[in-house]
């Protein structure tokens, strides 16, 4: 068994909830109302800002050119793919960029970006990819939910779910998968522990995450 199958059967419960929540299920049904979405947009947008330091952080702590190469690559397909969802609903939701860099990250927000850049800053490749995985992994996952469940209607939020169960989007989620069976195979039990708990936090925080966007808590 891969170690990504182990670190999943410990949050399957948890990330199947997500399927669920009214936020999520709101965006595969075209009914969530536009303002949560736009309290979302900016709160994910300054989210991801420091998601891509922690990929940075990647490059900073290889000690191989391959894996430096995949980290910039990940950083850079997150600023410029995944971000790319983000900047188009902006447009549409008529955020400017002056309203973005005048908003503070939720409490929730700058909780999980934190623990993530503590994480990343304390450990080695393992520890940064682990941090990373929940969110690129566990969208992709709820992209291919609302996709299998509503299909891609004409709705406000249809461009949200293509981006996520792109052929793109796959290819990161991949990348980063390969990444961490490959840098845990030789760890110990212990260790491989301790990634188990950074997994299931930074899946907890995905959880309040959902709940902070519905809710539009600061």
């Amino acid at each position: 068994m891969l170690f990504t199958d182990e670190l999943y059967k410990n949050v399957e419960e948890l990330w199947t909830s997500f399927y669920s929540h009214p936020f999520v299920d709101g965006i595969g049904s075209g009914k969530l109302d536009k303002e949560k979405f736009k309290f979302y947009m900016i709160q994910d947008y300054l989210y991801l800002l420091d998601y891509a330091k922690v990929y940075s952080l990647g490059v900073v702590k290889s000690t191989d050119e391959e894996t430096m190469a995949k980290f910039s690559s990940l950083a850079n397909g997150i600023l410029n793919t995944e971000m790319t969802i983000h900047r188009n609903y902006m447009k549409k939701l008529g955020i400017t960029n002056e309203e973005v860099e005048n908003t503070k990250m939720s409490l929730h927000n700058a909780s999980y970006t934190h623990y993530m850049l503590a994480v990343s800053y304390a450990g080695g490749i393992a520890e940064i990819a682990v941090s990373l995985l929940s969110c690129l992994w566990s969208y992709e996952l709820i992209g291919k939910h609302l996709y299998n469940k509503y299909g891609i209607q004409d709705n406000f939020y249809a461009d949200w779910i293509k981006g996520y169960i792109s052929d793109e989007y796959h290819e990161l989620n991949e990348w980063l998968l390969e990444l961490v069976n490959r840098y845990s195979e030789d760890l110990s039990r212990k260790q491989k522990e301790k990634l188990i708990e950074i997994f299931v936090n930074t899946s907890r925080y995905e959880g309040l995450f959902w709940d902070m966007a519905y809710k539009g808590e600061m």
